[in-house]
């Protein structure tokens, strides 16, 4: 090489190789030195079709819009109209989903609470039980039921107003949840029933089935317990999306929730993350299908999430034909998760502001995703609650701004004709037209 630099010979570029990329060595690396996979929180990080990929029409001749100032656009949704007595009535069409006390901390999960009551909408316990703080800054809780079945009592289902039988999550989709001993504080292992300090993992499958008919017979328990009186949600991963909502709706649940590979976790192996599910926008079409194919669309709700994280992605979820969706990551992030405040901090912790996910360390500088009562100290639950209720409310104004476009009076009223699509990938799963055309891969013709 210098030989023929002074040869005067032109030199090649160094270019970096595209498989052996620099992330790619570093996880090698690490690997090499440490014999550990990686463990993180968060969602798959890769890039993959999602509803930036889409976009609206809106109106014009062929379609009449909607006055925003004089002509309403309705978010109400109820969810569990299936079964329930008592089924959940919501202002708006996002839910906050589940997250465990534990993963989180208490003032983080009372924010959640204070922030969806403030805003008229729901949120979900996660593993780990239900803190008195957020049952009772929550007017409209679902609780959830979990393989790990940790914190799980009678007393606190029949306090719920809605039960969610978790069989999958987005982020890990046929795995379980884990918990380090760093966060198993005196208060998490008393509600787990579990020893301080001890890494807890939770099971991939619940211990009391094997199959959809043993479903059936967990969601007829669950009516019993609560004399039918509550809505039965039953989550699922984006796996199979048809098969496993079929299922779910022949075991009697009231509301699916799906969760795509966006979705977030406390923390679980960085390739379970990366590698295992379908992106949230693969997901949606055959769970509506699933539901129209045996005749209960919009009798049994669909919940979507997994990476929703303005009014323009609710606007595209319910275009596509779900009824709700829940954000999880995001509304972390409102209440101050990854805050660029903490940038001195996270760079001690080998990190920086929106790139944190080592959250199973207990280490948030933010005081959110940790169990260290000095963490915890630096966040107020009634700031977060307002910043929360701010975001919801900023989301479904964003929503109804777009509905209205459309010239829809209720969000409900989206549909997929509104709709196109940027790219192939998008356009096969959205299953809407490639921008300038009437096509989409599948469907035939041009």
């Amino acid at each position: 090489m210098k030989d023929q630099e002074h040869r005067g010979i032109p030199q090649t570029t160094p270019r970096q190789s595209a498989t052996f990329s620099q992330d790619v060595n570093s996880d090698i690396r690490r690997a090499a030195a440490t014999g550990i996979y990686d463990i993180r929180g968060g969602g798959a990080k890769r890039r993959v079709p999602n509803f930036d990929d889409l976009l609206f029409m809106g109106a014009s001749i062929s379609r009449y819009p909607l006055e925003g100032y004089r002509e309403k656009c309705e978010t109400k949704v109820t969810l569990g109209t299936r079964f329930a007595k008592n089924p959940i009535e919501l202002d708006i069409p996002i839910t906050i989903a589940g997250m465990s006390f534990g993963a989180l901390s208490g003032p983080a999960k009372e924010a959640l609470g204070r922030g969806a009551n403030a805003a008229g909408t729901s949120t979900t316990t996660g593993d780990g039980g239900m803190t008195p703080e957020e049952r009772g800054h929550s007017s409209k809780l679902v609780y959830q039921y979990l393989p790990s079945r940790y914190g799980m009592n009678p007393d606190d289902l029949r306090k719920a107003d809605a039960i969610e039988i978790v069989v999958g999550q987005g982020a890990k989709p046929g795995g379980g949840g884990m918990l380090l001993g760093q966060k198993i504080s005196d208060r998490v292992a008393e509600m787990r029933n579990l020893p301080k300090g001890i890494d807890q993992r939770s099971s991939c499958r619940h211990p009391d089935w094997t199959g959809p008919d043993d479903l059936e017979i967990k969601i007829l328990e669950l009516r019993e317990i609560t004399n039918w009186r509550v809505p039965i949600y039953v989550k699922i991963a984006g796996a199979r999306p048809y098969f496993d909502t079929t299922l779910a709706i022949k075991a009697g649940a009231d509301v699916v929730v799906l969760d795509g590979m966006q979705g977030g976790t406390a923390a679980t192996q960085d390739v379970f993350i990366e590698h295992v599910g379908q992106p949230t926008l693969a997901c949606i079409r055959p769970a509506v299908q699933a539901l129209q194919d045996m005749g209960m669309h919009r009798e049994v709700q669909l919940v979507v999430s997994g990476g929703i994280r303005s009014g323009a992605d609710v606007a595209k979820a319910l275009a596509l034909g779900a009824d709700a969706v829940a954000i999880g990551t995001a509304a972390l992030i409102a209440l101050g998760d990854n805050d660029p405040r903490w940038e001195a901090e996270y760079n001690k912790l080998g990190t920086t502001a929106g790139a944190y996910d080592d959250w199973h360390e207990g280490r948030d500088p933010a005081g959110i995703t940790t169990q260290d009562p000095e963490l915890m100290a630096r966040f107020d639950p009634v700031e977060g609650g307002r910043r929360l209720k701010n975001y919801l409310k900023v989301m479904t104004l964003e929503a109804q701004t777009i509905a209205r476009a459309c010239g829809k009076n209720h969000m409900h009223n989206l549909e997929p004709e509104d709709m196109v699509a940027l790219t192939m990938e998008a356009a096969a799963m959205a299953q809407v037209p490639l921008a300038g055309t009437n096509w989409y891969p599948g469907k035939g013709g041009f």
